[in-house]
């Protein structure tokens, strides 16, 4: 190697580790953390949503390559609930970057009118088939998967959708054919049993008045379980 080489591959060297020391690394998105008191009187501990950015190994095979989003589009909301005995209970949603906030403050309004919520479990836990998670009567929200009986994505695929308390809301295609199977004997809407989804009750409030939609207000199907934001 000659001097002229010598100097040039020395500045280069030199350059190069100047802006290796100079350029931080991207800062890690830090959790959000979303805390509502509880009203005077209610015996209730206050209501607390913690927001984190979640990654492929996270979800499992809930996400995979050719998803319409990705892991860096989502995020994981470890919340309040109230549980089916009374108590308080920490449940997990995913659900998309840009629905994250209004979500959490949505499940506050749930939790302060007291619609108890069962399970809450990300549906990895259920191999993501959602037919198994919707049999163990398992709210959740993100799963990359095509619409009920068609090939288009779901707006679960997006996390822009949530379904809530799967039994006592049960999905009922055009041709009558209810899912979960075990969620039948909720097909009648005029009882009013725990979990249960009414129009104008503290669950269709929190969302429809924040923008959603509710599949229990579809002619066909119903979907009573079913809340979506595109």
């Amino acid at each position: 190697m000659n001097l002229r080489t010598k100097i040039l591959a020395t500045i280069t060297f030199t350059f190069a580790a100047v802006l290796a020391v100079a350029v931080p690394a991207p800062a890690a998105t830090p959790p959000q953390t979303v805390e509502v008191a509880a009203p005077a009187g209610s015996g209730l501990a206050p209501y607390i949503a913690v927001i984190r950015p979640v990654s492929a190994e996270r979800l499992g095979n809930s996400w995979h390559e050719g998803c319409p989003v990705g892991p860096d589009q989502l995020r994981l909301i470890n919340l309040s609930h109230l549980g089916f005995d009374g108590a308080v209970h920490r449940g997990e949603l995913v659900v998309n970057a840009d629905r994250a906030f209004e979500v959490a403050r949505t499940f506050a309004d749930l939790y302060f009118g007291r619609f108890p919520i069962e399970r809450m479990e990300t549906v990895e836990k259920y191999n993501s088939d959602d037919d198994a998670s919707m049999a163990a009567n398992n709210t959740s929200a993100f799963n990359c998967r095509a619409i009920t009986g068609g090939t288009a994505w779901s707006n679960h695929s997006y996390g822009r959708a949530i379904d809530i308390n799967t039994v006592q809301n049960p999905y009922i295609s055009g041709s009558g054919a209810v899912y979960p199977p075990n969620g039948a004997p909720y097909v009648d809407r005029t009882q009013n049993v725990r979990g249960m989804i009414h129009a104008g009750d503290v669950t269709e409030r929190a969302f429809v008045s924040r923008g959603w939609t509710w599949g229990g207000s579809w002619d066909t199907p119903i979907d009573y379980q079913h809340f979506e934001k595109p």
